[in-house]
């Protein structure tokens, strides 16, 4: 059984059973970009609906044939990963975890609704051994073929089955919630950084300048997998932004706010939030999705 969070959810007030957002209440934009140091990105995106057809919106993949499958129409799926190892290892890694999770997650999806098992446990299940099976798919090519031995990725994944949001986290790629104007980081950097600080040997604001804060206590390939799923209750109006940390090593967490709550579209905010990071730095490969749902006023 996965290890599971709930995440701090509005009231029951402030959460009515209704309908969920049609395709033209999701505004949802993603990029990638290498950075001012880096010569490759090893970063890699996805967002889709998962439906008759998997739809990919926008990606860096060069080629989603493999993923338009015929399906019926589900839920919504995004997902970063920062490739780790260098060179071609890291971004085959991160390639390979976004493909091979979005073809297991919307098998996953398929079965669950065809045999009316929406429950949460079934998704929360399924998330985390996508993360498992794609594990072991890393270690297998790093062991068939020695170039990519070492070869492993960070992963953070958002799939909304309205009102429900799902989260799957491996590694130190974040997603943050903006709700009512406030900004929560809901994910947890599994660094070996952020080990420290849990255990009370390092203090929050001497992380940032150690080497451990860019070393991974967990990853999808390496040494060490431990995925983490969790939950919480979607609403109307509710920013999610996924990245890597070529944003958050660059751009502070107030800065990530006053962006989102000025935001007039998810592109427009993430082409502000690129531009924040490249003037501070770039110095790594940079994603960021951000996707909100906005209600429409009715016919």
């Amino acid at each position: 059984m996965p290890p599971q969070t709930e995440i701090a959810s509005p009231g029951p007030s402030a959460i009515l059973v209704e309908r969920k957002p049609r395709d033209d209440e999701i505004d949802v934009y993603g990029l990638t970009h290498p950075g001012k140091v880096r010569a490759e990105n090893q970063d890699h995106f996805l967002i889709c609906s998962l439906r008759k057809q998997m739809i990919v919106h926008r990606t860096s993949l060069s080629d989603t044939g493999s993923l338009m499958e015929e399906s019926e129409r589900l839920a919504f799926l995004a997902m970063v990963a920062d490739g780790v190892g260098g060179g071609a290892k890291g971004a085959e890694a991160s390639r390979i975890t976004v493909e091979s999770v979005a073809q297991y997650v919307s098998r996953s999806m398929r079965c669950y609704y065809a045999t009316s098992s929406t429950d949460g446990p079934g998704f929360s299940e399924a998330l985390y051994d996508a993360a498992v099976e794609c594990h072991a798919e890393l270690m297998r090519w790093g062991q068939q073929q020695p170039a990519y031995h070492g070869m492993a990725t960070t992963l953070t994944l958002f799939l909304g089955v309205w009102p429900r949001a799902y989260l799957l986290q491996v590694g130190d790629s974040r997603c943050y919630l903006l709700r009512n104007g406030e900004l929560s980081q809901i994910t947890r950097d599994q660094t070996m950084a952020q080990e420290l600080i849990d255990l009370g040997a390092l203090k929050p604001e001497d992380a940032p300048s150690t080497r451990l804060a860019h070393t991974l206590s967990s990853s999808i390939g390496g040494r060490q997998s431990s995925p983490v799923v969790s939950h919480f209750e979607m609403t109307w109006g509710t920013v999610v932004l996924l990245c890597s940390d070529g944003l958050t090593n660059h751009v502070p967490d107030e800065r990530i706010r006053e962006r989102l709550r000025s935001m007039t579209s998810a592109q427009q905010v993430c082409e502000s939030l690129l531009e924040d990071a490249l003037e501070g730095g770039g110095s790594d490969n940079i994603t960021i999705i951000v996707g909100r749902a906005f209600r429409k006023q009715e016919a």
